[in-house]
């Protein structure tokens, strides 16, 4: 699994060689609308997404230890 740190900021690859500038920019709209942050890089004559998301809210299951 690829990981980029931009800013300080862990982003992860979605798992996917895109062959075209088009393709990578298509699937950043579809995750920017999910509420995911996103870059692109371009690496050869491939383009790689990366994206992130904070958690808003985490949720705990069970009784705190005694």
């Amino acid at each position: 699994m690829k990981v980029k740190v931009v800013e300080r900021k862990k982003f992860m690859w979605d798992g996917i060689e895109y062959a075209t500038e088009a393709e990578a920019k298509e699937a950043m709209l579809k995750y920017k609308s999910d509420g995911f942050e996103v870059i692109m890089e371009k690496e050869g004559d491939k383009f790689f997404v990366y994206t992130r998301r904070v958690a808003a809210q985490v949720v705990v299951e069970g009784s705190p230890p005694a």
